[in-house]
């Protein structure tokens, strides 16, 4: 999937900068929850750090990024581009993406009707933290 990112920052009610750009494309190559210093990293000969981090919040604010929760000490962030979720394997890191599936929306659904407080959820994030093929 080839995107148009001076559309999506367009959308966002962005300015169409090259640093802007520079970082989307980063986040698109790298295809994976990445730490804002790995692409600090292969951007720092033409971004400083500042501008990655004041872009990074931006975009999440704006929603083009969301964060993932890989429980790890760093921050990572992701193209929000379409509705996916996770596997990473707690000894190596590797990361997998797995689409939404019916069944889990069936629970989501369940969960709600089974609460007391809540009447609908808006989002959610779900991340399962196991053992990869090579690790096990």
């Amino acid at each position: 999937m080839i995107l148009d990112f001076k559309k999506i920052l367009k959308d966002a009610g962005l300015k169409c900068t090259t640093s802007r750009i520079m970082i989307l494309e980063v986040l698109y190559i790298f295809d994976k929850p990445t730490k804002s210093f790995d692409i600090y990293n292969k951007l720092k000969n033409k971004i400083d750090e500042a501008t990655v981090y004041r872009t990074l919040a931006s975009f999440e604010k704006m929603g083009i990024i969301r964060q993932v929760n890989l429980r790890r000490e760093a921050v990572y962030f992701e193209l929000n581009i379409d509705h996916h979720h996770h596997i990473v394997c707690v000894k190596c890191g590797d990361i997998e993406d797995f689409k939404e599936s019916i069944e889990i929306e069936k629970i989501l659904g369940r969960i709600v009707e089974k609460s007391s407080r809540f009447k609908i959820i808006k989002e959610h994030s779900l991340e399962l933290f196991g053992l990869c093929k090579t690790c096990n």
